[in-house]
């Protein structure tokens, strides 16, 4: 699915979108969510007033200590777990396979902007030459 203008308007120089996600529900409803997994961020995108306002809410995969899935057979949940108090983000109703490879990609990039400062290593003169 083709990325909205209004989302690549936000990106910085160096992020590349990965993957939309226009969640899909079933009945009438005039706003639907979407989520944009970047290399660099999670953004949530929520259009109202009849679709000509949109709010933007973002996380960075350094403020995302964890990612878990609830896998249903059409429709499945993905939650991350923020620093800070422990709360946690639900982002519900995604189509399985999309919410599979959201999870996938989520938790790698949770993991490469995590992994110099979780080893201990990133100050090491050592590692640094």
């Amino acid at each position: 699915m083709e990325t909205p203008d209004d989302i690549k308007n936000l990106l910085g120089p160096n992020e590349k979108v990965e993957l939309y996600v226009k969640e899909k529900i079933y009945h009438p409803q005039i706003s639907i969510d979407s989520m944009v997994v970047t290399n660099e961020r999670v953004i949530l995108r929520h259009p109202h007033a009849l679709g000509l306002k949109k709010d933007y809410t973002d996380y960075s995969y350094s403020d995302i200590v964890g990612v878990a899935m609830d896998k249903d057979l059409i429709r499945s949940t993905i939650k991350l777990t923020l620093k800070g108090k422990g709360e946690s983000l639900e982002l519900g109703k995604l189509p399985t396979p999309l919410a599979e490879e959201a999870y996938g990609r989520i938790r790698e990039n949770v993991g490469r902007f995590q992994a110099p400062f979780a080893t201990g290593y990133a100050n090491d003169p050592q590692t640094t030459k």
